[in-house]
């Protein structure tokens, strides 16, 4: 059917239909894709989304995020836009750029919203399910979020200096604070890129 999608060997494969592909996708289709920008005056997501309309078989996958999850949207699913694989272009509803740091686009997430359907991610490492009861509070590095049901989360910094809001690489140990109830789809962290500086009495990155 036009909204189904099969999941095998690293590949998400769909059918027919019109459909939102993160960038360099479909990898291998049959029949013909026509691949478009997303159009509208302001789109959060247009520079890591595309919309593709098939006319067959079409295979999505991504070398360096070989790990797909089939997120379905039973709630309204907001899923990190640069972590979209495939998902039906009827379901996304919007998108946003989620600012971690006030009064600041610097490290900013961007988001696509679903409300119907499912989304596939891709991601570097394996995809956990955290369910957060209510009145719980759950604390995850920004990187590792892939989608979440529920409000957005809020940014949390135990020091935030001048230089955290001017600089690019924003602030060191950023945490997002999720607030039950809601579901956290997450990834493995990972080690920013660091030079290290070797001095006599230890090291410390810079």
């Amino acid at each position: 059917m036009i909204n189904e999608v099969t999941i095998e060997n690293g590949f998400a494969e769909v059918g027919r239909g019109a459909w939102l592909m993160g960038r360099a996708q479909p990898v291998a289709f049959f029949g013909n894709a026509v691949i478009r920008h997303l159009k509208g005056l302001v789109v959060r997501d247009r520079s890591a989304l595309l919309l593709v309309e098939t006319t067959d078989k079409a295979k999505c996958a991504d070398s360096a995020k070989p790990f797909l999850t089939h997120i379905p949207c039973v709630e309204k699913i907001s899923a990190v836009s640069s972590k979209v694989l495939v998902a039906p272009a009827a379901a996304r509803t919007g998108a946003e750029n989620i600012k971690v740091i006030p009064l600041s686009f610097s490290r900013s997430i961007g988001v696509t919203k679903f409300s119907e359907g499912w989304v596939v991610t891709a991601t570097a490492g394996r995809t956990n399910r955290i369910h957060v009861e209510d009145g719980e509070t759950l604390s995850i590095r920004p990187e590792a979020v892939v989608a979440w049901t529920g409000n957005n989360p809020t940014a949390f910094v135990k020091k935030l200096s001048v230089l955290d809001i001017l600089l690019p690489r924003g602030p060191r140990n950023m945490l997002l604070h999720f607030h039950g109830p809601c579901v956290v789809w997450s990834e493995g962290s990972r080690l920013e890129s660091m030079k290290t500086k070797i001095c006599a009495r230890g090291y410390y990155g810079v």
